[in-house]
């Protein structure tokens, strides 16, 4: 597997620092596999009842902020795959609240959103395996702003730590 180094200032927006200042580790595939491993342990703790209680009057659901979180993973790595391969073309940005409202993720049973989680993960790393090393440093642009490939796949796992702190201050 391609050794992934965290992005450099200048390779993303700054919006994406709240992401990136939440991870810290030295090996990227080693933080992929225990964030699944602990995201598969809390939702199967949990039961399906806590999963679909939101915290509050109009706030996700566990499940839809898990459903989000796949999302959000599948959309970041389309723009890795897309810079990675030489794409010159901008691309959108996404609005996440009619994604997750479009999802209808209260439909779906917990052990179904979590296989997908694993699969996203598991496509995830298969995806940088393959990679050129170099291709990580390519850049694109995406929702308006130059982004690296290796930062877009450093954002993945801190959007995930920024929910699961959510997850677990909150629900």
């Amino acid at each position: 597997m391609n050794n992934i180094q965290k992005p450099k200032e200048g390779e993303y927006a700054k919006y994406f620092e709240r992401y990136l200042g939440l991870v810290s580790a030295t090996s990227y595939k080693e933080l992929i596999h225990s964030q699944l491993e602990k995201c598969l342990t809390l939702f199967k703790e949990k039961g399906e009842e806590w999963a679909n209680t939101p915290y509050e009057v109009n706030k996700w659901t566990p499940k839809e902020v898990l459903g989000h979180i796949i999302d959000t993973e599948r959309i970041m790595t389309f723009r890795a795959l897309c810079f990675a391969r030489g794409e010159q073309a901008p691309l959108p940005g996404f609005d996440q609240d009619p994604y997750v409202l479009h999802a209808r993720f209260g439909r779906v049973p917990v052990q179904d959103l979590l296989e997908d989680f694993q699969n996203q993960r598991v496509a995830l790393l298969s995806l940088i395996k393959t990679l050129p090393e170099e291709s990580l440093v390519n850049q694109g642009q995406a929702s308006g702003f130059p982004i690296s490939v290796r930062a877009l796949f450093w954002i993945i796992p801190g959007h995930f730590e920024h929910h699961m702190s959510v997850i677990n201050e909150r629900y």
